[in-house]
């Protein structure tokens, strides 16, 4: 993971005439007429004689959304180019979101350059530094030609809102919450068979290491001896068995306390209920709740966030052999309540209730849970919305706070008419119902079984946002997203501020 060296500047104006940088970026707008300048852009338009929107017009610029245009300064500037990337139509007020996804633009741009100058910044810091970072992210372990590197050094104009000492607290701010992201994004991105449960908890335990959290693992002995049948049935049909981690950020006086959990299935194939070959090879990010999870609780400690934070993280390899679990088994989950098996490719929702019982035991007073759960969840919301199910009241305040940072989730009902569809003949329910109608719901109701009363507690169902398997857009590049990291650190930082 490659990260840009950042730092504040001036205000643009008095930032350009002094400049090392070798590229100025700066925002346009989609106006009736063609582009427009966004904020921040006045004194580069200076230094061309108030022609740089027509400059832009003739190089076939409009403004609109992650749209790139590079302009040679000729000498009217001491960096070389204006990189001009649009914020979309004209409207009342630049959302941050555009400012995100204009700076994640920029910086695909910028991959190959030594320093740059944003001037987003000035509308928006945080989403600037967000999107910039974000935006130049690759994943090159795996190739002999790396290609260009992301942006060395990136400096922000400074907004005229706000004091120096604000500016510089935003800034480390948002850089820590995107290297957040990029730890996630790094997890996803490293192919299973170099990531798998053993794995996955060395490099946890490193991190726990670093950031002096509290770190725990279970193996498939202390799983068996401690009753986890979901894990252990989940895992069995690997060579490479599961494990259940334990990382926990304790300040000396902490407000609340909050539990994570996240899915680690390290790769599924569906077990015996083999899922078909097309694709397959997209579910080396099924572990993604737990990439996010454990992103999250590193990012509490490095923001000393005054809450107790503790993450759960299950990890399983979902694999078809003469050990594997069936359909038509009955597994005794951690806490004693039991589950037929119907379809063993409905695995993540097992591997997290035993999580989830297992969190609850350390009373927190909530619990956020992220998982790649149900494919219904992409045929519900498509591949950049979440789905957010929960207690209605702490469902909602998540959503809106997942919208407001830029990674859309939407809130999701649990209709009672569904739990009787997972009725079991055998046990006290099935993992799955016998249509397929309403699945993200019907698995949000079946992990709704394991809460513990009074919990406040969501699930966010990432199937689709957690990766990308198109093209790059915005801040987003293929692969691995880092979807929800940004959200739980938002909710975290609401719960210190509100309780």
């Amino acid at each position: 993971m490659t990260v840009p060296k950042l730092a504040l500047s001036d205000n643009t104006g008095e930032a350009l005439a002094k400049t090392r940088a070798d590229v100025v970026v700066i925002g346009t707008l989609q106006g009736e007429d063609g582009p427009l300048l966004a904020a921040g852009a006045a004194a580069v338009d200076a230094a061309f004689d108030g022609r740089l929107a027509g400059l832009l017009a003739t190089l076939g610029a409009s403004g609109k959304a992650e749209e790139v245009v590079k302009v040679p300064t000729l000498g009217k500037l001491p960096a070389g180019v204006v990189l001009a990337v649009g914020l979309g139509k004209e409207g009342d007020a630049v959302t941050p979101e555009q400012v995100r996804r204009a700076a994640g633009a920029a910086g695909r741009a910028l991959a190959g350059t030594d320093r740059a100058l944003v001037t987003l910044s000035e509308l928006d810091l945080q989403a600037a530094v967000e999107g910039t970072i974000l935006g130049s992210y690759v994943f090159t372990a795996y190739r002999s030609e790396k290609g260009d590197a992301p942006v060395a050094k990136v400096d922000f104009a400074s907004p005229s809102a706000g004091t120096a000492r604000e500016h510089k607290a935003t800034l480390k701010a948002a850089g820590t919450i995107a290297e957040a992201v990029l730890v996630a994004r790094d997890l996803i991105n490293t192919p299973p068979n170099d990531l798998y449960p053993a794995s996955f908890a060395d490099r946890a335990k490193k991190l726990a290491e670093d950031n002096g959290l509290e770190f725990e693992v279970l193996d498939e002995k202390a799983l068996k001896r401690k009753g986890f049948g979901g894990i252990l049935g989940v895992g069995g049909g690997s060579s490479r068995p599961p494990r259940l981690l334990r990382l926990a950020y304790k300040p000396a006086k902490a407000a609340k306390k909050v539990a994570l959990v996240g899915k680690g299935i390290t790769f599924d194939s569906g077990g015996i209920s083999l899922k078909p070959a097309a694709n397959m090879d997209h579910m080396t990010s099924d572990m993604s709740g737990a990439a996010g999870v454990l992103a999250s609780v590193v990012l509490a400690a490095k923001l000393k966030y005054p809450l107790e934070v503790v993450a759960h993280i299950p990890l399983a390899e979902n694999l078809p052999s003469g050990t594997s679990y069936r359909p038509g088994d009955v597994l005794t989950m951690y806490g004693g309540k039991t589950v037929e098996v119907l379809n063993t490719d409905a695995e993540g929702r097992l591997v997290l209730v035993d999580a989830m019982v297992r969190a609850a035991e350390e009373n927190p007073d909530y619990l956020i849970e992220t998982s790649t759960l149900t494919g219904a969840q992409v045929v519900a919301l498509g591949n950049r919305t979440a789905g957010v199910m929960g207690s209605d009241d702490f469902r909602d305040r998540v959503a809106a706070i997942m919208q407001a940072t830029g990674e859309n989730g939407w809130p999701m009902p649990l209709p009672e008419e569904l739990r009787a569809d997972l009725d079991s003949r055998l046990a006290d329910l099935a993992n799955v119902t016998g249509h397929r109608w309403g699945g993200m719901l019907a698995a949000g109701i079946f992990l709704r079984e394991f809460v513990a009363d009074g919990l406040d507690w969501v699930h966010i169902d990432i199937a689709g946002p957690s990766f990308n398997t198109g093209s790059p857009w915005g801040y987003t590049g293929k692969g691995g997203t880092g979807v929800p990291v940004r959200t739980i650190a938002a909710v975290l930082a609401d719960i210190a501020a509100n309780g």
